[in-house]
């Protein structure tokens, strides 16, 4: 009767009078051990390479409301808001009733923003928020007015991202912090694409 020994993909079986061959035996079962190693090993790694090239980049994505919500970006708040809706829609009796979009300094697509870190791609969104009209929507090339809060910048709402085209200046809203709300040109409206600095 033989002996039958399983390797990967094949199974071996020798007759029984090799079993008993004497010291030469030793010898015979450390090749076929060795053999079943060498084989195993190597379709671990190939295996391990089949996975490491079949393997996609990680991939993160966000909504937000502000800028200064992005990891990368250092700012506290946004003070250049940009509404859903036209000004006499977006505030009404001294409330906000259009979502609106706070950017901080230069943004070069109201698209958002993207970049890897690590083997990571992390991705925000401008979107309108903080409730109202159009709420949750994606803000590039939808906006319809703008209210520039800050107290010693002016900015520009440009028609192109990376600062290019017909622009529109708004200026800083002065010591009094009334933020006035100006409707966007009608060749802005709803083609904003990115606002700097004025």
């Amino acid at each position: 009767m033989g002996q039958a020994i399983g390797l990967p993909n094949r199974l071996i079986s020798f007759p029984a009078a090799l079993r008993y061959a004497g010291p030469g035996e030793g010898k015979f079962l450390k090749l076929i051990s060795l053999r079943a190693k060498t084989t195993a090993g190597a379709f671990a790694v190939t295996a391990a390479a089949v996975l490491a090239t079949a393997t996609p980049a990680q991939a993160a994505s966000y909504n937000v409301t502000d800028n200064c919500d992005v990891q990368w970006i250092t700012c506290s708040y946004g003070d250049l808001r940009l509404f859903y809706n036209s000004k006499d829609l977006a505030i009404q009796d001294g409330y906000y009733k259009s979502a609106f979009t706070s950017f901080y300094g230069n943004v070069d697509d109201h698209w958002g923003t993207s970049r890897y870190e690590g083997s990571t791609q992390t991705t925000y969104r401008y979107v309108f928020g903080n409730s109202g009209n159009g709420n949750g929507q994606y803000m590039k090339n939808n906006a319809a007015s703008v209210e520039n809060c800050a107290r010693d910048d002016n900015y520009r709402v440009y028609y192109n991202s990376g600062f290019g085209g017909t622009s529109q200046y708004f200026a800083a809203n002065g010591p009094y912090g009334d933020c006035n709300i100006t409707n966007l040109i009608s060749a802005l409206k709803n083609n904003n694409a990115s606002s700097h600095f004025g």
